[in-house]
């Protein structure tokens, strides 16, 4: 187990965006809440600080929460291949899907647990008694009886779900449930992931990071300079780009490793985009499907994910790119050569992000084709940086996304609907521009850090006992 450092975040940029009344009510309930803790330290606990919602979630609230005054760390656990394989495949499932049809049985608890008794003894040497620590997803799950030993209060946050539960995510919460119900409160994404046994459920949407490489507001001309260094675009000269904007200056050193036949697409050319894990309930290969179904000339398809070897609790990754590789190889020329598969590096995180940011604010189109979903967080940034979103209508992108005002929502499994929709709005920028209008305002509304801390704050003050004192 290692603990990430993370610096402190410019309360100015926030407060710029957020404006007075928002920012003051934030330092509010920061200072209550500090108030309350009296020493005491909020812990986070996950399996990466790199790649997934999880991680860019916290590369945003921690420093934020510090900036603030709040005694906020975060910790990440160490696992082997076997334990991240069983993790991926319990995650799949609460997913409500069956992923690799592997096993759950007493020889995968047996190494689930031993892998955490390892890291809850490096846990010992971080948390004190009166601590509040949140243990994010399944992977660490297995924590939560070890950390309410220690005398901590302890929260179990969910980043997964399924709308409709079946036999799969039975199974995935059977294997949970033990540590689970352990937990001093849970934590959802959406009401309808909420388990009826969890313990002291609430229900919590995440947030996007306004002040971030990934969603600060780049100029035309910088979106274009940033995906011609990064080799997503044609015309680059070669030269690493330097971006400023707030913080530090952004290098674009590291191009993408692209799949495709022929050159970049140009700059002018309209470009449908997906950015996602290469992860199966992502589903990369529906979105290829849809846009070769939508058959509109002259437009380009990217589809971008990370660096399949850079995603440590991921092992499906390089499989499920692999897959869209070939079925993208199967194509007639005239369509492959307009469809780009994408991995971005992930030696520099404010670079990967910084790229991601110019991809979304190139966008003529965006669309999340999540067959499961927990929130979607890669639609929440397309719809501030105001690009027409077109979702499916799973988990947290049903909450998002208001038909006909912040987007268009999609069935599953339809692959027609979702071309006739890619179609419609590629042909009529006036419903681009009133989407993705739309959009902006109902991210502004529900979906910045300040409304995500205030709700965590009321969490954790509920929490101490006798209010922290």
């Amino acid at each position: 187990m290692r603990e990430v450092t993370v610096g402190t975040a410019d309360l100015a940029a926030y407060q710029q965006i957020l404006g007075p009344e928002r920012s003051a009510a934030l330092r509010s309930g920061a200072e209550r809440l500090a108030g309350l803790l009296g020493g005491r330290t909020v812990w986070n606990v996950n399996s990466t600080a790199a790649g997934g919602g999880v991680a860019e979630l916290l590369h945003s609230l921690v420093p934020l929460a510090t900036a603030l005054g709040l005694p906020v760390r975060w910790l990440v656990i160490d696992g082997d291949p076997r334990f991240f394989a069983v993790t991926k495949r319990l995650c799949t499932l609460v997913y409500g899907s069956p992923g690799d049809g592997g096993p759950t049985g007493e020889p995968e608890q047996e190494h689930y647990r031993r892998v955490l008794r390892a890291n809850s003894e490096d846990l010992a040497g971080f948390v004190r008694p009166g601590d509040v620590v949140v243990v994010h997803e399944a992977q660490p799950a297995g924590l939560v009886p070890a950390v309410a030993e220690m005398g901590a209060r302890v929260v179990y946050r969910a980043h997964t779900g399924c709308d409709v539960p079946n036999e799969n995510t039975a199974r995935g919460w059977a294997f949970l449930r033990p540590y689970v119900e352990k937990a001093d409160a849970s934590v959802f994404l959406i009401a309808d992931h909420v388990q009826g046994w969890a313990p002291n459920p609430h229900v919590i949407a995440p947030s996007i990071d306004p002040c971030s490489p990934k969603n600060v507001t780049l100029s035309p001309a910088e979106t274009v300079e940033v995906l011609r260094a990064a080799g997503v675009l044609s015309g680059g000269s070669g030269r690493p780009v330097t971006v400023s904007r707030g913080g530090p200056p952004v290098e674009i050193r590291h191009p993408v490793v692209a799949v495709r036949d022929g050159a970049p697409p140009d700059a002018g050319a309209a470009m449908v985009v997906q950015v996602s894990r290469w992860d199966r309930l992502k589903d990369m290969a529906g979105v290829l499907r849809s846009f070769v179904a939508a058959d509109v000339p002259d437009s380009y398809l990217t589809l971008a994910g990370s660096d399949v070897t850079g995603v440590s609790d991921d092992p499906e990754a390089a499989e499920m790119f692999d897959e869209c590789r070939r079925e993208w190889a199967q194509l007639p020329q005239s369509i492959r050569a307009r469809v780009q598969l994408l991995c971005l590096p992930m030696t520099d995180m404010r670079e990967n992000a910084l790229v991601v940011n110019a991809l979304q604010q190139h966008a003529t189109v965006v669309v999340q084709k999540s067959l499961a979903e927990g929130f979607g967080l890669t639609a929440t940034e397309a719809m501030w940086k105001a690009r027409p979103v077109l979702a499916n209508a799973v988990g947290g992108l049903r909450t998002q996304v208001v038909p006909d005002e912040s987007g268009l929502l999609l069935e599953p499994s339809d692959t027609a609907g979702a071309a006739a929709s890619i179609a419609r709005v590629l042909g009529d920028p006036q419903l681009a521009a009133h989407l993705g209008a739309g959009a902006r305002r109902r991210v502004r509304e529900h979906y910045l850090p300040d409304r995500h801390l205030l709700r965590w704050g009321r969490l954790i003050e509920n929490l101490l006992p006798e209010g922290g004192r």
